[in-house]
């Protein structure tokens, strides 16, 4: 199983939380936090698995910022 640390960059647009991972694209959002990270984990998981990369680096995003933990398996 390999586990990466992306970056998610939350935000609140309108009345949903808006998740994004810079080092590979995907954007997902959600009512709460939590969701919006789950989902986004979900639709860069979906990604990693149809375009996967070799080398992700870790971007410089601004604050406010969370990691994520996303399982790659």
């Amino acid at each position: 199983m390999k586990t990466k640390t992306l970056t998610a960059i939350i935000y609140k647009e309108d009345d949903l939380y808006v998740a994004e991972c810079p080092e590979v694209g995907t954007v997902d959002q959600g009512e709460t936090i939590e969701e919006a990270i789950a989902n986004l984990k979900g639709a860069t998981r979906l990604y990693l698995e149809e375009c996967p990369r070799e080398e992700i680096r870790p971007g410089s995003p601004p604050s406010p910022a969370r990691s994520i933990q996303n399982n790659l398996s």
